[in-house]
Formats: C-alpha cells, structure tokens, sequence
C-alpha cells in the first residue's frame, strides 16, 4: 500500500505539494476564461469581485490539504488557466516551494 502512495506523488508531485496554491490571494486570477468556462467554477470558490479565486488568507479556498504532505483541488477539473500554467519545477513553483520550505523538484524537460 505504501509503495502505492509514493509511486502516485512521484506521477503527480503536485499531490503531495499545494505550494502553488497557497502562496498568493493576488495569484490566482482569471485571465483568458470565458463565461461559460467560469459558470463551471462553484460560485463558494470565486471571489466577491469574480476576478478570480477565492482565498483565506494566501491560500486558494479550493485546496483542501496540508501542504507539503497531501493536497488536492476541489475544482481541478475546471480550475482556472492560470493553476493550469504553473507546472512541477518551473520558477512559479520553484518560488512557491521556497516559501513554505519545500525543497525544489527537478522541472521536466521535453525530448
């Protein structure tokens, strides 16, 4: 059972992450979304204004977890383009990382 646990965070660092969404309530805004693309969205998890995601504190009200360990979004499927551009090692991640302690995770390189 343990060596399922670690093999589905090594497939999906972010799992066992949530840096990214916890390091901002400036962050995750919406951008290129269409209407349609933000209905999708749980009207609990959009700010007053609906200029983006709604945050307690710097952290995204739509992560649930402990950072560093185990997180996961409640939205993923519809998350923001924003969450969908920061990707495992790049320098928004590599900044997130470091502001909660985690150590940095190599980004993947194209072939």
């Amino acid at each position: 059972m343990a060596g399922n646990a670690i093999e589905a965070a090594d497939a999906s660092p972010c799992q066992s992450c949530g840096a990214c969404c916890s390091y901002s309530a400036n962050w995750p805004r919406f951008t290129i979304e269409d209407d349609a693309q933000l209905d999708l969205i749980p009207a609990q998890f959009v700010n007053a204004r609906q200029s983006g995601m709604r945050c307690e504190g710097d952290r995204c009200s739509a992560l649930s977890g402990k950072i560093g360990e185990a997180t996961r979004c409640e939205v993923y499927a519809v998350r923001p383009e924003v969450c969908r551009t920061c990707l495992p090692g790049d320098a928004e991640c590599a900044m997130a990382r470091r502001r909660h302690g985690l150590p940095l995770i190599a980004s993947a390189q194209p072939d």
